[in-house]
């Protein structure tokens, strides 16, 4: 199972929000890079990033600066999603050499406009499917739809074969320290043969193991990492052993 810690960019730094919640904000030092390095260093091989300036529609260059950096810095695959609504800013940040991007809103609203963009770069785009009691949350999570995620999963694949991934969030378990959605992971990893990447309050040991036992292809780690609950170390030696 791949382990991709993430990286929550603000201003230009790394942050961690409570629950998409920008009024409950922790910074983690000045600089991503150092963060991405540590990860690095203990042995990861991708990296999640999310622009969470251009996710509530904030400039969407503030962070690409610092993504550069990054991506320059260690030379690993990184997946990027927050603010990726067009085709402009999807060339853009390929061009920086981010390896996969996370389209989350427009792939929601406009479900048609997202797979001609995934057959125009194939493998390059993932649907970030960010779900609150089971309906699809848009604008950052300042906005809840009346679309059910488990059919936007299904809508996608049928409309095309070269969508990346589906990024899988609990915004209710995002932040919290309470674990992973683990119902709600096991329908969409039902739903479609898209490679499903579990994201959103992964925060023991046990949690990690349970989704290699559910043969999850590949999570998002972040809060237990920086707080300290977690050893990205240990974590991978138990995601090796999927």
């Amino acid at each position: 199972m791949e382990i991709w810690p993430a990286i929550d960019l603000r201003h230009g730094k790394p942050v961690r929000l409570r629950q998409g919640d920008y009024d409950q904000q922790t910074t983690f030092g000045d600089d991503p890079v150092e963060f991405a390095k540590r990860w690095q260093d203990a042995g990861a091989k991708c990296l999640h990033l999310v622009d969470l300036d251009a996710a509530r529609g904030d400039d969407p260059t503030a962070n690409r600066d610092a993504v550069g950096r990054i991506v320059e810095a260690t030379g690993l695959p990184c997946q990027m999603g927050g603010g990726v609504r067009d085709e402009e800013t999807i060339a853009a940040l390929i061009k920086v050499g981010v390896s996969r991007l996370v389209v989350g809103s427009r792939a929601c609203k406009e479900p048609e406009w997202f797979t001609t963009m995934c057959d125009r770069y194939p493998g390059k785009l993932a649907a970030g499917i960010d779900a609150r009691d089971g309906l699809v949350a848009t604008q950052g999570w300042l906005e809840t739809s009346d679309v059910s995620a488990i059919e936007l999963a299904k809508k996608l694949r049928e409309a095309t074969a070269n969508i990346a991934a589906i990024i899988y969030t609990d915004i209710a378990r995002d932040g919290m320290m309470q674990g992973p959605n683990f119902d709600g992971l096991a329908q969409m990893a039902g739903a479609t043969d898209i490679p499903l990447v579990a994201s959103g309050g992964v925060t023991t040991y046990e949690d990690v193991q349970k989704l290699v036992e559910m043969k999850m292809p590949a999570a998002i780690i972040g809060r237990s990492l920086y707080d300290g609950v977690m050893e990205l170390e240990k974590v991978l030696e138990i995601a090796s052993r999927a």
